[in-house]
């Protein structure tokens, strides 16, 4: 299994605040479910849908956990007509974990994985009010000296009446090696 250990405080404290990311496990499967519920505006599916993840998509997929407690997660899938991209379905980082790049180093990491190595693009959607995940998207990009673009994909009103939602952005980010 391919880990990763970042640590969660500032550079160079190490031990009980050490956050060590890996591939999501079905006994994920609950705990994520919950880190999702907590934290809005992320859409909330169900724990069924979490346990699939950990089941068809761990190779794109990670967790970042610190005591047994998973911090964040990343679910992803290499869309089957666009071999050469990574698609980000949802970013989440709990409250105690942020301000500390989680995020961005949960997106590298799963940039570094064996199943990434093809890839030259990375895309994900993002509502136009969501601007912690827009500012850590393009700080990637930054990182990965490329470009990050952006065009309307999911229009609200796709959400169905009544749906308290916003629009989804497609952000592109690439070509990058």
């Amino acid at each position: 299994m391919n880990t990763t250990r970042t640590p969660a405080a500032a550079p160079g404290q190490r031990g009980e605040d050490e956050i060590q990311l890996r591939a999501p496990r079905l006994e994920d499967g609950a705990a994520i479910y919950e880190l999702i519920r907590q934290c809005p505006p992320l859409d909330v599916n169900s724990c069924y849908a979490y346990l699939l993840i950990c089941h068809h998509h761990p190779q794109t997929s990670v967790v970042a956990e610190s005591r047994g407690r998973i911090l964040g997660f990343i679910s992803g899938y290499l869309p089957p007509l666009q071999p050469d991209t990574f698609f980000v379905w949802q970013v989440a980082v709990h409250a105690d974990a942020r301000g500390k790049r989680l995020g961005l180093s949960m997106l590298r990491y799963l940039l570094q994985q064996p199943v990434a190595k093809s890839t030259r693009y990375l895309e994900t959607t993002v509502s136009p009010s969501n601007q912690a995940s827009r500012a850590t998207f393009a700080r990637l990009a930054q990182d990965l000296e490329t470009t990050m673009s952006e065009q309307p994909l999911f229009d609200k009103a796709l959400f169905g009446d009544g749906a308290a939602h916003e629009d989804e952005m497609l952000l592109r980010i690439g070509p990058f090696h």
